[in-house]
């Protein structure tokens, strides 16, 4: 067995797609998921799966999803090692408020014409006195929002529909990355 972290993008928020965590849970008990747990309402579970293939665990996950709650949710899977792996090659280790840094996880690593695009934006919000920056890892870019994430221009083109400038991820803030290492263990 191994655990996977799924990552759900966009349940229970703003009162869309909701789905009640204990029924999740049982949901995915009784389509193979072992010891299941699920942290907060947004949509994150760990668990013990007997496919080593994070894809093939993303593709159970949806349909599972769209079966039982007749909703259409990307989910992102990744292992313990993998998360661990995000908490290592965070560019931000200084940072002391775990709600100005941001995890955004994507399905695939980012493009380089994504990443131009972004570096591009980065530098003109700070021509404007923005403090916000980005660091990329593979299938994870790091934001970093010392004024807050509420406020950030950058969060709003990285996380939101009107200035996506990436597709397919979900955010995750520092505590709640932290918690499902913890979680994981």
């Amino acid at each position: 067995m191994t655990t996977v972290i799924v990552l759900l993008r966009g349940i229970n928020v703003g009162g869309n797609n909701r789905i009640r965590m204990a029924e999740l849970r049982a949901a995915l008990a009784a389509h193979g998921f072992v010891d299941v747990r699920t942290y907060i309402q947004s949509g994150n579970v760990v668990a013990e799966h007997r496919s080593r293939s994070t894809a093939v665990v993303a593709r159970q996950v949806e349909s599972i999803i769209e079966a039982s709650f007749s909703l259409q949710v990307p989910a992102i899977v990744r292992t313990r090692a993998q998360l661990l792996g995000v908490v290592r090659n965070n560019p931000y280790p200084h940072e002391a408020d775990p709600k100005r840094l941001h995890a955004i996880f994507l399905p695939e690593p980012h493009s380089q014409e994504a990443i131009a695009g972004i570096a591009q934006l980065q530098e003109s919000l700070w021509a404007k006195g923005s403090n916000d920056s980005v660091g990329f890892a593979g299938d994870v870019l790091y934001l970093h929002t010392p004024d807050g994430f509420g406020t950030s221009d950058l969060a709003k083109a990285l996380t939101t529909r009107s200035g996506r400038l990436i597709e397919g991820g979900t955010a995750r803030n520092w505590a709640t990355v932290l918690a499902l290492v913890d979680l994981s263990a």
